[in-house]
């Protein structure tokens, strides 16, 4: 590959994140390809930007000559592609939306969207990419602290399928069939029944616990809110719920001195944020996806609580983390010696 035609190498092209990306990348100068997870997806084919692409193998010459690397498909992918990039005498710059490299100390979380103007980072930073919802809740927030100062918040993040990949979704699917055949249910993933129901932890076979996920959320979300000075830190609890796509957050607000819920209405739209106000249907998750942002409705202030209000967020999951990702890449420049994970 050549470096000079800024190309940008998905690992997991096929992925949900994956997809996501080709089409994103299609309106950017990057030039795609597409890196398969295993032996089986090399040579098939794919699209990207309208056209026909044919998936790479994860190796070494496929991965030589990036700018920049997506990392979209499993950890074991992630894995195996940063082992192969630390052979490369001239690496591509690492984009990670697994969060495989969260705990590298050469890495920085990002999420363009919530951080401050003229952000500057070290210049052979890897990127990790925040968990949605936190991308989400600190968007949120830090235009609401430039509204109204407020004391506590407490929000309820209501998890999609999508979260766990398609092997989530593919179980989900298949566990709202079975049931509805009375058949055994699936649960490699969950170790539930999660079809028609609502997780506050997941069982204890399941390859990841529900509150490990929380945990990574609640660190991202405070790294976030830790760039825009004092942002009260959230109580957050996840919930895993029997969706396919989509986040949708019930967020508590304790104000200093409560303001109008117009006032918040009007205030609170800005370029990453809807505002569904009076007359308009509120907020939800398939009318947000494959939208950019955030969209905020059913604004109400608590009876019981006169300094305090309900908001209802939701956000396409899967778009947020490849928009923030896509912007990220946007603003890598060519050069030699790119990121490299120690």
């Amino acid at each position: 590959m050549d470096r000079s035609k800024n190309v940008a190498a998905i690992v997991g092209g096929s992925s949900l994140l994956g997809r996501e990306l080709r089409d994103l990348l299609s309106d950017t100068p990057f030039q795609v390809k597409l890196v398969g997870t295993d032996e089986g997806e090399a040579g098939t084919l794919a699209e990207a930007g309208g056209e026909p692409v044919v998936m790479s193998g994860l190796d070494e010459d496929n991965l030589s000559g990036a700018l920049v690397a997506f990392l979209a498909g499993s950890p074991e992918s992630s894995r195996k592609a940063i082992d192969l990039i630390r052979r490369l005498k001239h690496a591509p710059v690492l984009i990670d939306l697994t969060s495989v490299l969260e705990d590298d100390p050469g890495a920085q979380l990002r999420a363009p969207m919530a951080e401050p103007a003229n952000y500057a980072l070290p210049p052979e930073a890897a990127h990790v990419m925040a968990h949605p919802a936190a991308i989400v809740l600190a968007l949120f927030l830090v235009r609401l602290k430039q509204i109204s100062p407020f004391r506590r918040t407490v929000a309820h993040v209501f998890e999609p399928a999508s979260e766990r990949g398609r092997r989530g979704l593919d179980e989900l699917h298949q566990q709202t069939i079975n049931l509805l055949t009375f058949q055994k249910l699936p649960k490699q993933v969950y170790d539930e029944q999660l079809s028609f129901n609502l997780l506050a932890r997941y069982g204890s076979e399941a390859p990841e616990a529900l509150e490990t996920i929380g945990l990574r959320l609640e660190r991202h979300l405070a790294t976030l809110l830790s760039l825009h000075g004092a942002v009260p830190m959230p109580s957050v609890r996840i919930i895993q719920a029997p969706v396919f796509h989509g986040h949708s957050i019930s967020l508590w607000v304790e104000f200093e001195n409560a303001p109008e819920v117009a006032t918040l209405e009007q205030a609170l739209a800005s370029t990453h944020v809807d505002v569904r106000g009076p007359g308009l249907e509120p907020p939800n998750i398939v009318g947000i996806a494959g939208q950019d942002g955030i969209s905020v409705g059913a604004i109400e202030s608590d009876r019981n609580d006169l300094r305090a209000a309900w908001f209802w967020i939701a956000a396409d999951n899967v778009r947020i983390v490849a928009e923030n990702a896509v912007a990220v890449a946007r603003s890598v420049t060519p050069r030699s010696g790119a990121a490299r994970p120690q």
